[in-house]
């Protein structure tokens, strides 16, 4: 009898994603029975699945307190989540940059500010470029970025909606250089990309026009992924079972810009190889549930 694994996903992505094709084509060779299902869709008897794959779920931002809800259903049904939930809460809030970089982890310099506090922060950086966003977002969704003293920017963070934000400095290397994703699985490097944005542009998303193409990372660079991914693991929130450390390069150093390990995309469709080891270690995280009467939690998380 097949595992049967729920792949969540949102609305607009019900699909098994073009990334995850040969993913869950694996799955299913190895006894996993992957089923795109809407996170949200009220519809869905999650109590039918032995696991939930947190995959597209592009949109949980936007609906932060559904999705934490969401997540308290599943551990009420006792369905696990891959990754677990206390690392999903946990990194659905970016102040979880801020907890990193007090346990010596490089960032780019943070301030978070309630929307009441952001004219005060940001005129505190008079003249310099930088960079707006909600604490919890994704996408560059309602992220804006400009040069505090010009009327346009100030007028641009004024229309932003109530809520926590987070306040950076505009880092040229962004542009000038590109944003290096390293992938991660069980802990093990897997593959990295360079993301770089359209000309004119800052955001490096595909939706914005950024691009994205395979690299090899230096082993400093490699070394300070897995640092991020050591100190993540100390606080004792359970296993990374996938991972994606976003960062720059600045001055010979490589800054953190996001840890993600809710729903990044893990640029699969190029790399049947990496597909191949993503799904094996998912089967073997599942394979306690294919023990008679075996409880339903994971070896590992």
């Amino acid at each position: 009898m097949s595992i049967q694994l729920a792949l969540a996903t949102d609305a607009d992505h019900r699909g098994i994603h073009t990334d995850d094709v040969h993913f869950a084509a694996t799955l299913a060779g190895l006894g996993v029975r992957a089923t795109p299902c809407v996170w949200n869709d009220p519809d869905v008897d999650w109590s039918r699945y032995d696991a939930v794959l947190i995959r597209t779920v592009w949109d949980y931002f936007k609906h932060h307190s559904q999705f934490l809800h969401w997540l308290d259903r599943l551990d009420a049904l006792g369905v696990p989540t891959i990754n677990g939930s206390r690392l999903l809460r946990w990194n659905s809030d970016k102040r979880y940059l801020a907890q990193l970089e007090t346990l010596g982890i490089a960032t780019i310099p943070t301030r978070f500010v309630t929307h009441a506090e952001l004219g005060a922060a940001l005129a505190a950086t008079e003249g310099r470029e930088m960079v707006v966003k909600p604490s919890v977002s994704g996408g560059a969704w309602r992220t804006v970025r400009g040069t505090v003293g010009d009327p346009a920017f100030a007028q641009a963070a004024r229309e932003l909606p109530p809520g926590d934000y987070l306040l950076q400095p505009f880092v040229p290397a962004v542009v000038e250089q590109g944003e290096w994703s390293l992938l991660f699985f069980g802990g093990r490097f897997s593959h990295a990309v360079v993301k770089r944005p359209a000309r004119g542009d800052y955001r490096v998303q595909n939706e914005h026009g950024g691009r994205t193409e395979a690299a090899e990372p230096e082993a400093a660079t490699l070394a300070a992924a897995r640092q991020v991914l050591a100190t993540c693991a100390s606080l004792g929130l359970g296993e990374a079972v996938y991972a994606r450390v976003d960062g720059v390069v600045a001055d010979g150093r490589f800054l953190l810009m996001e840890l993600e390990l809710i729903e990044p995309s893990l640029f699969l469709a190029d790399r049947p190889d990496a597909a191949e080891r993503f799904a094996h270690l998912v089967a073997a995280r599942l394979a306690p549930l294919c023990r008679t009467n075996a409880p339903r939690t994971m070896e590992g998380t």
